[in-house]
């Protein structure tokens, strides 16, 4: 296993780390976790050096803290950093984030968690959440030991980014970044923003939910196949996102011990950067799938504000998204995410009055597109693929 230093905490961590999330389950239900098997694969990787955990108190329908807790027991626990993540959706007031902390202590069986994150962040939390003193209780949460580090997990775009950044002294952050979602939500920019603040970063949904293995497409695979080496979709992806050296550990979901070891072998070349042949195979693959976008928006926020308050650059750039990767699921679950303080910002928000078309340098007939984002979103089934 090959390790990082994880920006100015100065931890070292591997390369690979063990995402909660995607734990076995027996019969497709989240709720149900095959514990035995999570328990061998999850000590198997830390037996072959993996030594961040990532969990979260709301996975496996409220019970992965506990189950992480009970596998980390034996011995375990003195070998591994874990990190969760304060369920912002459940937090009304200050003494909310002190019981929710005190549980989660309680869940993983531990008096300290070395990584901290607020679960989520967004244009909508964030600011309930500063109002409510969560700085504040971040910092006073670290004073007393019951946390080492201080950071925060993302999904919003990059100007939000950069203000939660430069609002207090982080010492990480999780992002989502993989090499088709590259300019997605923080995406490359955030990532440096944050290395250059000298934040730890974690990165989440190296292969997009498993996507980039199992959802690829047949133009996609046959580009990679031209390559003298030869990859299978789980190098390629993670590999991408490790030949950024700006990032320290990249958080895999691994549900089986044949991903697991797969990765851990991965893991171990880590440092190898692509070679010139790779750079570009990869970036033709980014180029195929930005062929398939819909809409010919670049996202320069001209149009905003939108006097209805519709996010009409997210809009966009889900509605594209769910084209480029044959991705409805997906797309329409970060749609169903877009809310303001006043409840607006989705497609059907429009008044169609225009006025976003007269600043548009695309020349977008953006009213009757966001029509087109209704109807894909919001009327039609929400599950699977809806372009087969």
């Amino acid at each position: 296993m090959e390790y990082r230093i994880f920006g100015k905490t100065n931890e070292k961590v591997s390369a690979l780390g063990f995402g909660c999330m995607r734990l076995p389950v027996v019969g497709g239900d989240m709720g149900k976790v095959d514990e035995d098997e999570a328990r061998k694969i999850i000590r198997y990787a830390i037996d072959q050096g993996i030594n961040y955990i990532d969990t979260a108190y709301v996975y496996n329908q409220g019970q992965g803290e506990q189950i992480v807790g009970r596998i980390l027991k034996d011995g375990y626990r003195e070998k591994v950093k874990i990190a969760t993540k304060l369920p912002v959706w459940n937090v009304h007031n200050y003494e909310d984030m002190e019981r929710l902390l005190d549980e989660q202590l309680e869940n993983l069986g531990t008096d300290c968690i070395d990584f901290y994150l607020i679960h989520a962040l967004n244009k909508s939390y964030w600011p309930k959440l500063y109002k409510l003193g969560i700085l504040d209780f971040m910092t006073k949460a670290k004073e007393k030991g019951k946390v080492k580090h201080l950071g925060f997990s993302f999904h919003d775009d990059f100007e939000v980014f950069k203000g939660i950044v430069d609002a207090f002294d982080w010492s990480f952050c999780q992002i989502q970044y993989n090499y088709v979602d590259e300019d997605f939500q923080a995406g490359r920019k955030g990532l440096e923003y944050a290395y250059s603040k000298g934040l730890g970063i974690s990165v989440m949904e190296p292969l997009r939910g498993g996507n980039l293995v199992k959802n690829l497409s047949l133009e996609a695979i046959k580009i990679m196949e031209t390559s003298s080496k030869k990859h299978t979709p789980a190098e390629w992806g993670l590999r991408w996102v490790w030949n950024h050296p700006q990032v320290g550990v990249v958080l895999s979901g691994m549900s089986t011990m044949q991903q697991v070891v797969e990765n851990i072998g991965y893991a171990g070349k880590s440092k190898e950067r692509f070679m010139e042949e790779e750079k570009k195979i990869i970036a033709a693959v980014q180029a195929h799938y930005k062929s398939r976008v819909k809409v010919g928006c670049t996202g320069c926020g001209y149009c905003m504000p939108c006097p209805a308050g519709v996010q009409i650059p997210q809009c966009f750039d889900l509605y594209n998204r769910a084209y480029m990767m044959d991705d409805a699921q997906r797309a329409c679950f970060w749609y169903g995410r877009i809310e303001d303080e006043k409840g607006k910002g989705k497609a059907s928000d429009c008044i169609q009055c225009r006025k976003c078309e007269e600043h548009c340098p695309q020349n977008i007939a953006i009213a009757d597109v966001l029509v087109e984002v209704k109807e894909l979103f919001e009327n039609k089934i929400r599950f699977g693929s809806l372009f087969s």
